[in-house]
């Protein structure tokens, strides 16, 4: 993009040089940091954030994984970018020295503006754990809707810093249930490849696998899978294994080691931060503003968007309201954030054109947990690391897939713990309540007994067999489902319903959706690979066509 180009789209009241230090390009910082002290070379590193006024070429909504692909890829293409991020930068340390909070000591830093933790496993031996903590813009939301908690990563990265990095690749059979009108064989000589390899996605050593103290409760649960019939699977993660077997060795910081996994982790894992993101900032094109929300994204008067964004403080308050324009607008927000500002844009009347099919066609990926109290003779290890490796697949036979995840407690639990996919066919719809100024979702947790039966095909089964029983502590007081949570929110703008087969909004050209809320309720697996492997998918095509 030419200096004239630039010169011409720079709105009137915006000077050239506030126009590119706004939408950051990191370039003119560099060469000026040869005559700065290294704290001011630092500073100039670190784009000012979006300032009123200013106008970009393209203007994404959020930072994670949709996100971050359409980032990298259009300013690979020559194109300006700038992410609205609605959580915190997470690049400072903390008190501690460390970036992120530990999962076992939840403080200010691990919840999204809450004073009371949210934990997903809420009680341990018959106790209550969730703990007060200050109100902060932390890293996890747990986002109370409707009958289901859904968890979300805030800052930037998005979900990449907040889970446990499962990288997996629906079976190839499966993959027509879950985006019908999409190409296999594109997406799997293609788009999947391209993703795992920008994702940094590898599987464990199985020879160190067997032997690791870490992961002797998957060797456990590999057994009793086994002995019950069922496949069990080794599943691609985005940890770096060298540095696991480092800290297991005892010569790096520990961090899978350490449990860290739900508030954030500090140095293993390959989030979106250190991948697609770096590789976007890198090109000098990308600006990304912290702690700023958008609130509306209406056509402009001289073509174009208008986007409204707040600026927050760490406590949650709007600071400023801005208002930019922007040529296009990728939303991606995630499920939940962009299918509730589209539902929003639609029945306020700021985006008329958008069609019936926006916030339908939402689900919860099948997700439900349960726990299994084994036998003295078979510990799961008070060492566990809290990146899963693997995980037992009944998803032809009973319709589910169980990640084998880890209880990183500390102590001896004698417990299996598990995450399922489940092919539960329940779809919530976003509505907009005037009367609150807020998008409804209608999920009953009724909706997740489905999810529940086709957990029990695989866990009825080993209970059965080994003799062993379903824990009733972890999710309440005689509770054995954790039938209340995701943290795989999907649906809401799907695909070549809500938007044509490449994820651009009907009625109002230039607005596109690149994030989870295309993909109808379901990947079978966990779902960020396939949402990266369609963004790669989709933003080619538009890159291509539209730009």
């Amino acid at each position: 993009m030419t200096d004239a180009h630039l010169h011409d789209k720079t709105p009137k009241g915006v000077s050239r040089r506030r126009f590119i230090t706004g939408t950051g390009s990191i370039l003119g910082a560099v060469t000026l940091a040869g005559h700065t002290t290294p704290a001011q070379a630092k500073a100039a590193l670190v784009p000012a954030p979006i300032p009123p006024g200013a106008h970009v070429p393209a203007l994404v909504i959020g930072t994670g994984y949709g996100g971050s692909v359409a980032a990298l890829r259009l300013a690979q293409a020559g194109i300006d970018v700038h992410m609205i991020e609605m959580g915190m930068a997470w690049d400072t340390p903390g008190p501690d020295g460390k970036i992120f909070a530990n999962t076992t000591k939840p403080d200010r830093r691990s919840y999204w503006l809450r004073t009371k933790t949210k934990q997903p496993l809420s009680n341990f031996l018959g106790f209550p754990i969730d703990k007060a903590i200050p109100r902060y813009t932390g890293i996890l939301d747990a986002e109370e809707m409707g009958g289901i908690i859904v968890y979300q990563g805030r800052g930037v990265g998005g979900g990449s810093l907040v889970n446990g990095g499962m990288a997996v690749t629906p079976r190839r059979e499966n993959f027509p249930a879950v985006l019908p009108s999409v190409n296999t064989d594109e997406m799997y000589n293609v788009y999947y490849p391209r993703a795992n390899s920008a994702l940094g996605v590898s599987t464990i050593d199985p020879a160190w696998f067997e032997t690791a103290e870490c992961y002797q409760y998957a060797r456990v649960g590999r057994k009793h899978a086994q002995r019950s019939g069922f496949p069990f699977v080794f599943v691609p993660d985005v940890y770096d294994w060298d540095y696991m077997k480092q800290e297991a060795a005892g010569t790096v910081p520990k961090s899978a080691l350490e449990g860290e996994i739900l508030y954030g982790n500090n140095y293993g894992k390959k989030s979106l931060q250190k991948t697609y993101i770096a590789q976007a900032r890198a090109t000098g094109r990308v600006a990304i503003s912290p702690l700023h929300k958008v609130t509306s994204v209406r056509p402009a008067a001289t073509g174009g968007y208008t986007v409204v964004i707040d600026e927050i403080n760490t406590n949650g308050d709007t600071v400023t309201t801005k208002s930019v324009t922007a040529d296009r607008v990728f939303f991606a927000a995630g499920s939940v954030g962009t299918s509730k500002l589209l539902t929003k844009l639609k029945a306020t009347g700021a985006l008329p054109g958008l069609n019936s099919e926006v916030g339908k066609g939402w689900g919860d990926n099948g997700n439900v947990m349960c726990g299994r109290a084994n036998h003295l003779w078979d510990p799961t290890g008070k060492l566990q690391s809290s990146i899963p490796c693997s995980g037992i697949d009944n998803w032809a036979a009973g319709g589910a897939f169980a990640e084998v995840a880890p209880l990183p407690t500390g102590i001896e639990t004698f417990a299996s713990f598990y995450l399922s996919i489940t092919k539960n066919p329940h779809r919530a719809q976003f509505t907009w309540n005037a009367a609150t100024g807020t998008a409804d979702l209608n999920w009953q947790t009724a909706w997740k007994q489905p999810s529940i039966d086709m957990a029990k095909t695989i866990f009825d089964k080993i209970n059965a067999k080994e003799g062993t029983i379903y824990r009733t502590d972890l999710f309440g007081a005689y509770k054995i489902w954790g039938d209340h949570l995701t943290y795989h929110p999907l649906g809401g703008a799907v695909l070549n319903k809500a938007t044509d087969n490449y994820g651009r909004l009907h009625g109002h050209p230039g607005l596109y959706v690149i994030d989870g809320a295309l993909i109808p309720g379901n990947t079978s697996v966990n779902p960020f690979v396939t949402i990266t492997a369609l963004a790669e998918r989709n933003i080619e095509r538009i890159i291509a066509a539209d730009l």
